[in-house]
């Protein structure tokens, strides 16, 4: 009795879509090979974790990427030749599960600086990553980060 109760528990989870350590797993493996990716301005990772798909949309900060490739082409690559350095760090990641669509959470570190202009800056904010199950592996659909400058400048009366 007990051994049929155990095995219809498992079975009701795992119809219900209940996640196991390794989908975390996974998918904090993606945002930290994003997060790599992004420092070497590698879109690499970016193709490799992103679903590519009509609509696709990327938020960072006010502006948007339309579409893998403008993330990509117009985004990430460029970043390596504007920026002297870029240091961009995901913490706090939490993730969340509901059937084969997950979405995580991170507090956002980001500090660089521009070579054109020698300007640095060092921002805080948040990044919110929205993944689909295809087939076994998790991909990323849609990112949004928000970020402002870790120490505000004081404003002159």
């Amino acid at each position: 009795m007990i051994r049929s109760i155990l095995i219809a528990s498992v079975f009701i989870l795992v119809l219900c879509g209940a996640k196991t350590p390794s989908d975390v797993d996974a998918i904090k493996a993606i945002i930290a090979d994003v997060e790599s990716g992004w420092e070497r301005g590698d879109g690499t990772p970016f193709r490799k974790h992103f679903l590519d798909f009509d609509g696709a949309r990327y938020v960072e900060s006010g502006g948007q990427n339309v579409g893998l490739n403008d993330l990509v082409q117009r985004h990430v690559e460029p970043e390596k030749d504007s920026l002297e350095f870029l240091q961009l760090e995901f913490k706090n990641v939490v993730v969340h599960f509901e059937g084969n669509f997950a979405w995580a959470i991170a507090d956002t570190v980001v500090k660089g600086k521009v070579r054109a202009t020698g300007k640095e800056f060092d921002k805080k904010g948040y990044e919110t990553f929205l993944f689909r199950k295809v087939g076994k592996v998790w991909k990323v659909v849609h990112t949004h980060s928000s970020s402002r400058d870790a120490k505000p400048k004081t404003q002159s009366k």
